[in-house]
């Protein structure tokens, strides 16, 4: 059993949940949760599972007929209240590999979601969730975005993590020229268009730009898109919170190829 602070397992810990250059330098990253490491599990992507003395018994008879014993590590309540970044822990974190998808496979698909410098793990984890639910084909993410796999984005993902395809783009201005390329229409959310979101049409290929919760597109990102779309707005909002935003368009690019399968 881990009880000490000082074990190297648990320095390793604690740096994967602090740094993201150690998690792509690693290619794992922390996942806390009977859920979240059961999915992991699933997947087939558990490297190690950690299982807090107390969590003993009502956890690792599940776990422990999915991976193999000698990957199951025990840590005292003591030390594992350390590692937890939650409230009331679990007792159940694991180091997972990170999902990795095929660019051009992605693309296969019908519909995307672009995100440029996305910076709220909140939202991050929101929009990677509600792409999964509003059946998107692959998110695309700006290396400005945060770290996909930051511990409080991948615990807002709810699971969709590791079944909602992505790949992170260096520059997403030339990315909208190459999907462009592929035959996608590129609809940009934007403040000052004129077209309602609601009225553009995405029964083919499409993708969605969604900006920075403070800037929004950059405009040299924007001016690449095929049209710009506006979310109408009542009162005195100057904008919607950017997962909201990417909520709406998604399910109305649902909406509209459901609606064509009919």
């Amino acid at each position: 059993m881990i009880e000490s602070m000082n074990n190297t397992q648990v320095k390793r810990i604690g740096k994967l949940k602090k740094s993201s250059r150690f998690r792509r330098q690693e290619k794992v990253f922390i996942a806390e949760g009977f859920k979240m490491a059961a999915e992991g599990l699933a997947h087939g992507l558990v490297q190690t599972m950690y299982v807090a003395e107390s969590a003993g018994e009502e956890y690792f008879s599940k776990l422990s007929h999915t991976i193999g014993k000698e990957k199951i590590e025990w840590v005292s309540d003591a030390v594992f209240r350390q590692l937890s970044d939650t409230a009331a822990p679990q007792g159940v974190l694991a180091v997972i590999r990170m999902p990795e998808y095929d660019r051009e496979k992605i693309l296969e698909g019908a519909a995307l979601v672009c995100l440029e410098d996305i910076q709220d793990p909140g939202n991050l984890g929101t929009i990677m969730r509600t792409a999964e639910g509003a059946g998107m084909s692959g998110v695309v993410l700006s290396k400005g975005c945060v770290d996909l796999f930051n511990p409080k984005v991948v615990r807002a993902t709810m699971g969709a993590l590791y079944r909602m395809p992505y790949y992170i783009t260096e520059n997403m201005s030339t990315e909208v020229e190459y999907l462009r390329g592929q035959g996608f229409q590129i609809a940009a959310a934007r403040l000052d268009a004129e077209l309602d979101y609601t009225h553009a049409d995405y029964l083919g290929k499409t993708g969605l730009l969604i900006g920075n919760e403070a800037r929004g597109l950059c405009p040299e990102t924007a001016e690449k898109a095929d049209v710009g779309v506006k979310i109408p707005m009542e009162g005195q909002l100057e904008s919607l919170n950017a997962a909201v935003s990417a909520a709406l368009l998604m399910y109305e690019v649902h909406r509209q190829q459901e609606t064509l399968k009919k």
